[in-house]
This record gives structure tokens, C-alpha cells and sequence, in this order.
């Protein structure tokens, strides 16, 4: 039945992309608690260790262990459960006209601008490989990438529970040769930390500052294991150019000078290199 059915997927485009479509407003559904409860559970797990740490002999208070499935969604508000109906993906926010169905608190429209971001992008992937194990592992790419970019966005973290898996990942799928070859992919790991890793020592060492977190040398790192070496000069060129635009708007909107997470621009960059990178190089190499 599920070998009939992946099939007719790859014989009939436009099913495969109504399927993918479907499957990653859900998906982005999902990265919305992903994005929300990651950092509050990474909060509750530092306040667990540092009483551990500072108080051994005091009895840790009983409080609800916050996981990505529990407790379950409630208004921030109201505190009303938040139904099935309520959690389909896009259409409940338009159907609820962007308030809680008991308060009428309002609902932020970033969680359906996510969802919808996650299916496009997983549409385009589609496009770009076609129904292939390539474009099967650039979903998880893609979905891992949307997920890191808005958590540092929000918090300027990277959390080592997601970047670490994606290098594992990237060197696992690539020991087949997917994307590159397994040396390519151990070298891409391996120089992507050090590129960073080497700019942020020298900014240390001139200015007595950190320039930026472990976070984004792990990205580049796990970027780097899933496209090789050549592409992270790319990369960083790019993820240069897009801070630099959104930054600018950024303080232009805020009017304030607040902290700036590069690990956002290296996703983006990085998805932008994952699909197009090599037409982006041949382009450049021609026009040199």
C-alpha cells in the first residue's frame, strides 16, 4: 500500500506537491511550538542545573516539565484549550479572525505567515529535485533551518539540540554520497566551524569583545557537512549580504540598537546555497 502510494506520488506531480503542500502547513503548525517552547524549555532545564549546582541540599520545587508535546496549547490569556479545530493551519486564524475563540485576545500572524513559509519553501524544494531522496532529506533541511532561524531571531540562540543533530545528519545521508562526497562532507564540517570559529578569536583578541556565539560556527558546521567545503565561501558571502539588508531595515523599524543574530542570515543563506548554489557559482565564474 505504501510503496503503491509513494508510486503514484512520483508519476503524478501534482499530487506529490498537494501532498508535500498539506503536509508542511502541519509541519509549520508544529515548528510554531518548536520555535515557542525550545527556549523556555532550554530556561527551565538552566534553573534546574544552576539549583543543583548552587543549592545540592535544596529540594527542587515540583513544577510542570515543559516538553514540545506537554502541557498542552492554552490561550496565554485566558488559559482556555486550545481545540483541534482551532489548530488547523492557517484556516483556523482566519476563521477565528486572528483572536482567541474565548477571550478574543488577539493571535499573533506570525504563527500562519510560518506555516505558510514552511509549505512554500517545501514546495520549492520540490521543484528544485523533483520526487527524490535529494528532495525527501532538503525537506528536513528545510524545516530544521525555519525552526533555527526564528528561535535566534528571537533569543539569539542556537540550541545544540538541533544544530548538532543536522551536522550528524549531514555527514550520515552524505556517507552515501546524497549531496556530496563523505569527504567533502567531513571537510565542509570541519572548515565550516573553523571559518567562523577563526574570525570570532580574532575579533576577540582585537576588541576584548565576543563577536559572536557557538551557535553559528555549529551551523555553519552542520551546513558544511550537507554541501561540502565549496560552498561555504558562498555561504558566508551571502549570509553577509542579506544581514547586512535586513539590518538595516531592522534599525530603520526599531530605531533602537538591540542584539543581532547572524545564525538567522546563515540559514538563509544556507537554504539559498542548498538549491542554487551551484548556478549562483557557475554564474559568478562566467561573469569573472
Amino acid at each position: 500500500m505504501f510503496s503503491e502510494l509513494i508510486t503514484y506520488l512520483i508519476q503524478n506531480p501534482i499530487a506529490l506537491y498537494c501532498v508535500v503542500g498539506i503536509f508542511s502547513l502541519c509541519i509549520g503548525s508544529f515548528l510554531n511550538v518548536v520555535i515557542y517552547r525550545t527556549p523556555k524549555m532550554m530556561e527551565q532545564e538552566w534553573r534546574t542545573d544552576c539549583t543543583l549546582f548552587l543549592h545540592p541540599e535544596q529540594p527542587i520545587i515540583d513544577e510542570t516539565k515543559i516538553t514540545l508535546s506537554k502541557p498542552a496549547s492554552t490561550c496565554p490569556k485566558c488559559h482556555t484549550p486550545i481545540r483541534w479545530y482551532q489548530n488547523i493551519p492557517v484556516i483556523s486564524w482566519i476563521s477565528l479572525k486572528g483572536k482567541c475563540g474565548s477571550c478574543h485576545n488577539p493571535i499573533s500572524i506570525r504563527y500562519p505567515c510560518i506555516e505558510l513559509l514552511t509549505a512554500v519553501c517545501a514546495l520549492i524544494v520540490v521543484a528544485v529535485f523533483g520526487p527524490t531522496l535529494q528532495m525527501l532529506f532538503g525537506l528536513v533541511l528545510t524545516y530544521m533551518l525555519i525552526a533555527l532561524t526564528f528561535i535566534d531571531f528571537d533569543t539569539q540562540l542556537l540550541p545544540d539540540r538541533y544544530t548538532l543533530p543536522l551536522a550528524a545528519l549531514g555527514l550520515g545521508i552524505n556517507s552515501y554520497a546524497i549531496y556530496v562526497s563523505p569527504t567533502a562532507s567531513i571537510w565542509g564540517y570541519l572548515l565550516g566551524f573553523l571559518c567562523l570559529w577563526t574570525v570570532y578569536y580574532a575579533f576577540k583578541l582585537i576588541t576584548g569583545k565576543e563577536g559572536m556565539g557557538y551557535g553559528d560556527f555549529k551551523l555553519l558546521a552542520a551546513l558544511g557537512a550537507w554541501m561540502g567545503p565549496l560552498m561555504l565561501p558562498l555561504i558566508v558571502l551571502l549570509s553577509s549580504f542579506v544581514g547586512a539588508i535586513i539590518g538595516i531595515i531592522l534599525l530603520k523599524v526599531r530605531k533602537e540598537n538591540q542584539p543581532f543574530a547572524f545564525g538567522p542570515y546563515i540559514a538563509i543563506a544556507g537554504w539559498i546555497a542548498f538549491l542554487w548554489g551551484e548556478q549562483i557559482m557557475k554564474i559568478y565564474l562566467g561573469q569573472a
